[in-house]
């Protein structure tokens, strides 16, 4: 039996477990053994020298001001897909690096010639390029006669999927001598659990080929890390996520979503997985040898992520619910998340690397809106045999 819910601006945000960020603050160390990740300044001015014995506390606060701890600066290669959602990952990692002043060269699949390249993220490289940014294009196995003998102190394999697509980077970064060695994996690669959300540590398909790149980077470098990240939105993102929900709403078609619609699951901002790696890059110390859920810290509903886009776009959703098995429909085919919980929770950056997550879902969907509404899709013509035939199932009317 099909069911309807209509809102406009009810949202259903759960949120996560907040008791394990609150840890202590790190102690600042300044032994020996720190000099490769961490390069400071101590000064003392000449008035601090001419204090007298009787004022130490003026001495103390004089020093402090002073006292300087800046991450070092790297040279960072981000092997970037040419497809999928995560390209838009490596274009946002590339900036934040450039901004903090890092040097980055990113060498994306295939050839700059191909269609893919007129598309978001790719066509917005220039960017990267005048923030001062290098950009290649290549295979992975043909990495070295690409990079033509350049170093780098980190490599950010944002492309594979399994071990024989990532082998050849891997190979190469530990032939170079690369000091730091990070992946972009996939949450997905969890187990279902009856507990969710999903955490560090949980659970995972030994089939999945994230599983072995990661057992691999674990084998040969002694700096890893890995990243898994879960549905993302941002703008140069070129895999449909609000976007879906926005094609209906301002059609005023039905929002048809599979099952009940209280399935949870998480949806960030592509800064914070880009705020998340540079967190990783400047702290490696802390990153080494650790599995990061690469996510935002909230949770949404499949219902309320329909009613948010529905409020973003300032206009009424209609709800349907219905059981793909009943209507004889592949839900994977007809909406664009999992019929099921599908939640991680950033624990382990949070408590390691002391990040924190911006993602503010509400504010997030209005600004893609309007860029949705920008480039024009509000007028695209689309068709939606697949809703069509899930609505004639349900016997429910057509928008026409």
């Amino acid at each position: 039996m099909a069911t309807a819910v209509a809102s406009s601006s009810s949202s259903l945000l759960f949120f996560s477990s907040l008791s394990s960020s609150l840890s202590p603050l790190p102690r600042l160390s300044l032994s020996s053994t720190s000099y490769h990740s961490l390069s400071s300044s101590l000064s003392i001015s000449p008035s601090f020298l001419a204090l007298s014995s009787k004022s130490p506390k003026k001495a103390v606060s004089s020093l402090f001001p002073a006292f300087t701890v800046k991450a070092e600066k790297k040279n960072v290669l981000i092997v970037n897909t040419n497809s999928g959602g995560h390209a838009v990952i490596g274009f946002y990692f590339a900036k934040e690096l450039l901004a903090s002043g890092h040097s980055v060269t990113i060498l994306t699949v295939g050839e700059e010639g191909s269609d893919k390249m007129k598309k978001p993220p790719f066509n917005r490289f220039s960017e990267i390029v005048s923030a001062g940014g290098k950009t290649v294009w290549g295979e992975p196995k043909d990495i070295a006669k690409v990079l033509d003998g350049a170093a780098f102190d980190v490599v950010l394999d944002n492309n594979g999927k399994d071990l024989d697509a990532v082998r050849p980077v891997a190979d190469w970064a530990k032939s170079t001598g690369v000091k730091q060695f990070l992946f972009i994996s996939s949450a997905g690669i969890y187990k279902p659990t009856e507990e969710p959300p999903h955490v560090e540590g949980d659970a995972v398909k030994d089939s999945a080929g994230h599983v072995g790149v990661e057992k691999y980077m674990s084998e040969i470098f002694d700096n890893w890390a890995s990243f898994r990240p879960q549905y993302m939105i941002g703008s140069g993102n070129n895999k449909d996520c609000e976007e879906w929900f926005f094609d209906r709403i301002v059609r005023g078609r039905p929002v048809l979503i599979p099952g009940s619609g209280m399935q949870l699951t998480n949806i960030s901002h592509v800064r914070d997985l880009s705020s998340m790696l540079t967190s990783a890059v400047e702290k490696p110390d802390a990153a080494k040898g650790n599995i990061f859920n690469c996510v935002s810290d909230r949770a949404v509903t499949l219902d309320g992520m329909a009613k948010l886009c529905a409020q973003a776009a300032g206009l009424p959703v209609e709800i349907v619910h219905y059981d793909p098995k009943a209507v004889g429909i592949d839900a994977k085919k007809a909406f664009p998340f999992r019929n099921m919980h599908f939640y991680a929770e950033p624990r382990a950056a949070k408590e390691i690397l002391g990040w924190s997550a911006t993602s503010n879902l509400p504010v997030d969907l209005k600004e893609r809106f309007d860029d949705y509404v920008k480039i024009g899709r509000d007028k695209k013509q689309i068709q939606f045999e697949l809703d069509d035939k899930i609505l004639a199932a349900l016997k429910e009317p057509v928008a026409v």
